[in-house]
């Protein structure tokens, strides 16, 4: 008997058919001595929508909500119908006795597989392949370990939950906002209170009243220090004439050193990465969005096959692991890596609690290097600079750590107090891996801007206590208060991960449906709520914008997922709390006002027309939901090339109807053929082309005929 190995993707399934030894390739699979391979494409099956249940939910209505079915319905997509009948033709082969389940070792790749055989009516046994990167090595030993399936049934349940209770929820709440406002409004489990915080961000920022306040810094040359009144005080003064008489006091006397301390400090290596933290990494440093980065390591991961599986939680390898370190490292020696790699392979390597820990560890460890022989040169840009990331950091945990020693000095000039902090460098440790691009310990800490780090990374003089220096000028700095800043998409994402909003896996589409929905949007590298999402804010129910709420239930989807939550008590709850929050949407009073409204109106309702952003530019939408009149808001170019220019010429609208125009010339033409400011130039022009071609291409006389009399009835 043969086993079906069940795929996620093709790319994937022809990468397990080559190990497997499947070469003969079909329409929907590949087959071998011992497995039959094929592949899902993403989710091949999905719940059923509202119509499928009744017909009377094609049509929103608000009184028809909430609409929340017993049992929810499977339903295949229709996108991707032909591989699913193809699984369905091989599920009924007498010779294939088990089914291995080969999609994504995660909550959604559970899902796909799971979700395929229920509809087929698998009853026979299966298994699970369980690995961590993409590797020949890797497939081969997975083959040989494979789980029983029942091992993840606490997974599949908590993937269900989920995925039921974004339906409810999300359509729900979507429906009823739409329905009640007559505007695109989307509402969701994740997606709402994560505009909450941003929201939160925003009231702060409107609160925040801008203060001056000054500075003084007392200049002895070699190094700057700040005044301040005592120790635990931020040197900030609220008055200025008290600022300028404390400058003209100390400008030129001598100051005497009052207080040494010099203390011998350590950086440990950053940990290794999660996917989390490497958004957050590659956004800083790289300026990648979390989708960017999702959808280049993934390329590293399933392509190349590089590192390791990508949708990880946990930022720490297992023990079982540690034999394949070293040859990791000798991987990765390549390039700018291999002194640094060379370094390490000298001697053993040193993997402590930091790196090691197997209790910090649920489904998958930290993102690394896999044993794969790397091509540099095989990468695009972006993939080389985010594999740059993972190499180096992997690197870095086995250096010792970065010490120097840090001096802080306290100098007394009168009754007045300077303080100064610096560093010697002492050994580089890790931070030997980065160079000059090392990133420091307080990286990223935007909201701080005491006026005290200001002279913290300078490098101080050998200094004794009781030494006398001369205050060589007094420095007067005005400066103002800084609201909190709006979250960048590293910040944000620190932010969802710190309340458990969403997962790893899901954060990214978070803050992508969020900007498709122009619920917020991108100013420079900040996210910012629109206008819309501002009203969507306030229209939406209070709990739903609570962070503490879906934090609690993704802590009980994980609960269930270990086999500890109740899948059935769960689904209870969103079921009720869904009907609970449709009865306040339909009791609201508050107006929405579309922010988008233009000057145009309807040509087929009279009703205001909205500018919304498309893949294809700005089109005009009609206000009124029920009409649903569209067009563009762009002149499109026509293939009519300008007689001047020969650039393409734009269409437009004009009360005496549509003509052409180019926009660099401003040459209008009518698109009936005649030309303002210009006809019997251009039908002269288009007659000598009718005559040259029939004179000289020898045209059949029905084609120059037909041109002719064309030309001659345009002219009548």
């Amino acid at each position: 008997m043969k086993a079906l190995v069940l795929a996620e993707k093709p790319s994937v399934a022809k990468e397990l058919a080559r190990v497997l030894g499947c070469g003969q390739k079909q329409k929907h699979h590949y087959e071998g001595k011992q497995y039959v391979v094929t592949w899902a494409l993403g989710h091949l099956v999905t719940l059923a929508e509202p119509e499928d249940y009744d017909p009377k939910y094609k049509t929103w209505n608000l009184d028809d909500l909430p609409i929340a079915p017993e049992r929810m319905r499977l339903k295949v997509m229709k996108e991707t119908s032909h591989q699913f009948r193809g699984i369905a033709q091989l599920c009924k082969r007498d010779d294939l006795g088990e089914l291995i389940v080969a999609t994504d070792a995660g909550r959604e790749g559970e899902l796909v597989a799971r979700w395929i055989m229920e509809l087929v009516k698998w009853r026979k046994p299966f298994r699970r392949l369980w690995i961590s990167s993409q590797t020949d090595q890797a497939i081969r030993e997975g083959f040989q370990r494979l789980k029983p399936g029942k091992d993840y049934d606490g997974l599949y349940a908590s993937a269900v939950c989920r995925a039921e209770a974004d339906w409810l929820i999300g359509l729900n709440m979507t429906r009823a906002l739409t329905s009640k406002y007559n505007a695109q409004l989307a509402a969701g489990r994740v997606q709402t209170p994560t505009l909450g915080m941003m929201m939160a961000r925003e009231a702060a920022i409107a609160e925040f009243q801008s203060e001056p306040y000054w500075t003084v810094h007392a200049d002895f040359g070699e190094f700057q220090a700040l005044w301040r009144a005592r120790d635990e005080h931020d040197g900030r003064l609220r008055d200025r004439e008290e600022a300028r008489r404390l400058e003209a006091r100390i400008a030129g006397r001598a100051a005497r050193v009052v207080r040494l301390k010099t203390t011998e400090k350590s950086e440990p290596q950053p940990q290794a990465y999660d996917l989390t933290e490497l958004q957050r990494d590659a956004n800083k440093r790289l300026g990648y969005s979390a989708k960017q980065t999702s959808s280049v390591l993934q390329r590293l991961y399933e392509q190349h096959k590089l590192v390791t599986y990508p949708r990880t939680d946990s930022r720490y390898l297992t023990s079982d692991m540690v034999p394949t370190l070293k040859g990791r490292l000798e991987s990765v020696a390549v390039g700018p890596y291999a002194q640094l790699a060379a370094r390490l392979l000298r001697r053993p390597l040193q993997t402590g609690r930091r790196i090691v820990d197997d209790s910090k560890v649920t489904d998958h460890h930290a993102i690394i290097p896999t044993e794969q022989y790397v091509n540099l040169s095989a990468l695009t840009p972006e993939e080389r600079r985010l594999y740059d990331l993972i190499v180096r950091r992997f690197i870095a945990l086995f250096y010792p750590v970065c010490r120097y020693d840090e001096t802080s000095v306290v100098l007394e000039a009168g009754s007045d107090r300077f303080y100064a902090r610096g560093t010697v460098l002492r050994d580089a440790g890790w931070k030997e891996v980065y160079g000059s691009s090392a990133p420091a310990d307080d990286e990223g800490d935007e909201e701080d801007a005491s006026p005290q780090r200001e002279d913290q990374r300078q490098q101080l003089p050998a200094l004794t206590q009781g030494q006398a220096l001369p205050v060589k000028r007094a420095r007067l700095r005005e400066l103002r208060t800084q609201p909190p800043p709006r979250y960048t998409e590293a910040a944000l994402l620190t932010l969802m991960e710190k309340h458990h909003l969403g997962t790893p896996a899901t954060r990214a589409d978070i803050i992508e449906k969020l900007l498709a929905t122009t619920t917020i949007e991108r100013v420079r590298s900040r996210l910012v709520p629109t206008a819309k999402g501002k009203q969507l804010y306030e229209l939406v129910v209070d709990q739903l914008r609570s962070a503490e709420l879906t934090a609690d239930w993704e802590r009980e989807l994980e609960r269930i997922s270990r086999g500890q939550g109740d899948a059935g008590r769960f689904m209870a709850a969103i079921r009720r709390q869904t009907g609970e929050w449709v009865g306040e949407v339909k009791r609201e009073t508050k107006d929405y006002k579309p922010h988008n409204l233009t000057s145009s109106r309807c040509p087929e309702c009279g009703k205001p027309m909205m500018e919304v952003s498309s893949k294809r530019g700005k089109t005009l939408v009609c206000s009124d939901r029920e009409c649903g009149f569209r067009k563009s808001a762009e002149p499109r170019l026509s293939n009519r090339r300008c007689p001047q220019c020969r650039k393409k010429m734009e269409i437009r609208d004009g009360k005496a109807g549509k003509y052409a125009q180019c926009r660099p010339c401003n040459f209008v033409e009518k698109l009936d053929g005649e030309a303002k400011g210009g006809g019997k130039a251009m039908r002269r022009q288009q007659q000598q082309l009718v005559e040259q071609f029939s004179d000289n291409v020898a045209l059949t006389a029905s084609l120059g005929d037909a041109l002719k009399a064309a030309m001659q009835k345009k002219d009548d």
